[in-house]
């Protein structure tokens, strides 16, 4: 059974001590194709250079609402260096990740909607599609999307289980992934989540080394994890878990044309 981690923060701190060993132990696994998605200049320079690395490794690049800078000078600066290493690197599969989040940060909602705008345009001019982060902002994305057109659409990661949401998500032609949260036994919504999603809609990711799924809350996560996703999926769609790891696995190869 081959698995496709479509979200993982390979570059992240929390790998430093031993990220090659774990890098093996995730092929072995049976993880064939992996996205390690950049947030902010310097992470998605590392997602490149891991890309560059490994032959199974994809990348992202963006800047997070969570990384974006004080002014838009410097906010340019970024995109231009974003824009640069995108078109130098075919590994780069998508802009992202992008978007908006009010649970962190309340104080700069316009710096954000402006930086969120700026990389559809330049998803756009790329011809790429985004990956969009969104956490307490759900009508501002969905407006910002609907006034601005995402030419090659894209996937809310990690997507909030909001009913609504996806609905709307759905209505304009976006990819849902699930991560970690919809196996937490506390989880809300999310096998009603889950069933609302087409097949065809459907990704999966680890956003490691965050969020690990049960049983494994509260550890670090890493993409050899992605498996308790397709068998949550499997279990609430009543299908094999083989069925899930082949339709998200095809999915993730429509959306990011590896």
């Amino acid at each position: 059974m081959e698995l496709l981690d479509s979200h993982a923060h390979l570059d992240d701190e929390k790998f430093d001590e031993d990220r090659e060993e774990i890098i093996e132990q995730i092929k072995k696994e049976g993880i064939t194709k992996l996205i390690s998605a950049g947030y902010s200049l310097e992470g998605s320079k590392k997602a490149v250079e891991l890309s560059k690395c490994y032959d199974f490794i994809y990348a992202t690049c963006g800047i997070s609402p969570n990384d974006i800078p004080q002014t838009e000078e410097e906010l340019w600066i970024m995109l231009e260096e974003i824009e640069e290493m995108t078109k130098l690197n075919k590994k780069v599969v998508a802009i992202g990740e992008i978007g908006l989040d009010y649970h962190w940060n309340q104080e700069n909602k316009d710096m954000q909607k402006l930086a969120f705008i700026k990389q559809i345009e330049l998803a756009n001019k790329l011809e790429l599609p985004i990956v969009i982060h969104t956490r307490e902002a759900v009508m501002d994305t969905i407006q910002i999307l609907k006034q601005n057109e995402v030419q090659r659409k894209g996937v809310f990661h990690c997507c909030p289980l909001n009913p609504e949401l996806v609905k709307e998500a759905l209505k304009l032609e976006f990819y849902i992934s699930f991560a970690g949260p919809i196996t937490f036994k506390n989880s809300k919504n999310a096998d009603e989540v889950i069933k609302i999603v087409p097949n065809e809609k459907i990704l999966i990711e680890t956003d490691s080394p965050y969020l690990s799924p049960e049983p494994f809350r509260g550890k670090r996560n890493d993409s050899r994890n992605v498996k308790y996703m397709a068998q949550k999926i499997a279990q609430v769609k009543q299908i094999a878990v083989e069925e899930v790891a082949k339709m998200t696995y095809q999915n993730a190869e429509k959306l990011f044309k590896f």
